[in-house]
């Protein structure tokens, strides 16, 4: 389930305002000046979301590669028929896996996606813009937001947006970090730009697929707490999902978004219920006791 990347504070201090480069191109400037571009997306059985994703980076970047892991539908045909370099790569988690698909792109510059994201012609003016004028030598990657649509709306307000995700990047400064069961995200060595355009995400088709990620998530989450040596806590089981219904619906106007601003906020909180009911669960579950 999408939420907030809010990546290290040290990239994005709370008290530092919105930040739009300067785009500085002169009219000396040639193709020369602008470094290249390899788009990476890494996909599993993606074969209904990956042309809509292809569509909106072919023409205008220098390389695509998709890597595939345990791959059994049409992704392929539909990569290659895009003109795409195809890779298959073993899963080794969210994190690495995605740091090796990184290492088959042959540009610096490099834009990560995934199969269910699309640019919108908004950001790819941004990219481009950024990527022509003579600031991006200040930056070592650029942040955007992701917008989600959901049942009948574009997803504005709530948990779920901005949602800014720092997705475009030098490769030689950038690398895919943090937890390596879930949570990824990328980690840059330097100045990080924001630009306005939205990466769009159609991360569910409808509230059935919602919903069928909210048990998966909860097992990562055990997994990762029972190798940080955490455990469950009534306090946090109680308090947590209260707090982000708050935070999603009231602190970051989820109202807004009509009814799916609701269902949000409430499946969020019941989301996060759930994890903390699965590690009890992991910890004093056991079989009934016949004698009783």
């Amino acid at each position: 389930m999408p939420g907030p990347d809010r990546g290290n504070a040290r990239l994005y201090p709370a008290a530092r305002p919105l930040h739009r480069p300067r785009i500085t191109p002169t009219v000396q400037q040639t193709a020369r000046d602008v470094p290249r571009l390899s788009v990476v997306i890494v996909a599993r059985n993606e074969e209904r979301n990956l042309p809509r994703c292809l569509a909106s980076v072919c023409g205008w970047t220098d390389e695509i590669i998709v890597a595939l892991n345990g791959t059994t539908d049409g992704s392929e045909a539909v990569a290659r028929g895009a003109a795409a370099a195809v890779h298959h790569l073993p899963w080794r988690g969210y994190r690495d896996t995605k740091n090796d698909a990184l290492g088959l792109a042959r540009n610096n510059w490099v834009l990560a996606l995934d199969a269910d994201e699309e640019v919108s012609p908004e950001l790819r003016r941004e990219i481009t813009a950024f990527l022509a004028g003579g600031d991006r030598k200040h930056f070592s990657g650029v942040r955007f937001p992701r917008k989600v649509w959901f049942i009948d709306r574009w997803i504005t307000h709530g948990d779920w947006y901005p949602d800014l995700s720092l997705r475009l990047f030098r490769r030689d400064r950038a690398r895919w970090g943090g937890d390596a069961i879930v949570h990824e995200k990328i980690e840059c060595d330097g100045p990080v730009a924001t630009v306005r355009g939205d990466l769009h995400h159609y991360s569910f088709p409808d509230v059935a697929a919602h919903l069928a990620k909210i048990t998966p998530f909860a097992d990562l989450f055990v997994r990762q707490q029972r190798e940080k040596g955490g455990g469950f806590g009534a306090t946090a089981a109680v308090t947590r999902p209260l707090w982000r219904f708050f935070r999603a619906y009231v602190l970051r106007r989820g109202f807004l978004d009509g009814f799916p601003g609701l269902y949000i906020a409430v499946a969020t909180a019941f989301g996060v219920f759930v994890r903390h009911t699965r590690l009890y669960e992991t910890e004093r579950g056991r079989a009934p006791d016949p004698g009783a």
